[in-house]
């Protein structure tokens, strides 16, 4: 296990996920095309209050209790942190005793194939690290609770074994992190369009927007290739990497939280006023 670097995806995530919150869709920000910091404070959004649970499950237990991630969903669950009203909705239900189990596979005919179990998982890739079996079978765990569809699970594999390569080679990126991810994720919308994104590593931004969704439908498939391209390509530099993101990405906060989470897993340099800006991580999940 490494805590230190589950502890250090997740501080990463929240910078990404709170700088991200700050824009809104491509261009209409006049701070993206200066590339200025927003003003501080930066709250962050529900997907750092998700991870958050996730990180204080594997820390509390060792491993991803699926009982005990949903009871902490429920528990920390905010809802002026801009949940997705599917997910709002569910945990709504966990609150008034419905089960998990049932209740994520019937949403939307079968379960949510959306982003939300993909943008709160790096902390999991990071804490297992080498052991890739238990990513995997835990990553499937952590996304289950709320996202039973095949892609949104797809979705939270492939950013867990991203995060957990990074946390065992730091300095991966390239085309060696997306061919690292690209076997372990089962035959999908979500691996198409990771195998898509090795070829699109060298094209410029707008291009692989626009091939491999911006976070627009904020599904799985829509969201999670774009960002393993922005951490491929930019990942030796966090700042680059998530200025990427305020450019193109259409859901910024979670593509943010996902590139961000990615990259904190391995070697990284946030700059330290975007750490002073950010909202500090909640101290419960001490």
């Amino acid at each position: 296990m490494t805590v230190e670097q589950a502890l250090a995806s997740l501080r990463g995530l929240a910078v990404g996920d709170a700088f991200g919150a700050q824009f809104g869709l491509p261009g209409d920000h006049p701070d993206v095309v200066a590339r200025k910091p927003p003003p501080a404070p930066w709250g962050w959004t529900d997907d750092t209050e998700m991870a958050c649970s996730i990180y204080a499950v594997l820390c509390r237990h060792g491993r991803i209790d699926q009982d005990a991630l949903a009871a902490s969903f429920v528990e920390h669950y905010d809802a002026d942190r801009g949940y997705g009203s599917g997910t709002e909705r569910l945990l709504n239900q966990f609150r008034g005793g419905g089960s998990w189990r049932e209740l994520a596979v019937n949403a939307f005919k079968g379960g949510s194939w959306g982003n939300g179990a993909a943008m709160r998982v790096a902390p999991l890739g990071a804490f297992h690290g080498p052991d890739l079996p238990r990513v995997l079978r835990e990553a499937e765990q952590s996304a289950e609770v709320t996202h039973a569809y095949f892609e949104g699970v797809a979705g939270a594999v492939a950013v867990a074994v991203a995060a957990s390569l990074r946390a065992v080679t730091p300095n991966l990126g390239g085309e060696a992190l997306l061919r690292g991810v690209i076997p372990l994720v089962p035959p999908g919308q979500v691996r198409t369009g990771v195998e898509s994104a090795v070829a699109l590593l060298n094209a410029p931004v707008r291009v692989a927007a626009a091939r491999l969704g911006t976070g627009r439908e904020m599904a799985a498939h829509d969201t999670v290739p774009f960002a393993l391209w922005i951490a491929a390509r930019h990942h030796t530099s966090f700042e680059e990497a998530l200025w990427t993101v305020a450019q193109r990405a259409e859901d910024v906060d979670t593509v943010g939280a996902i590139v961000a989470g990615v990259l904190a897993a391995g070697d990284h340099h946030i700059p330290a006023k975007w750490l002073e800006a950010t909202e500090p991580l909640p101290a419960w999940i001490r």
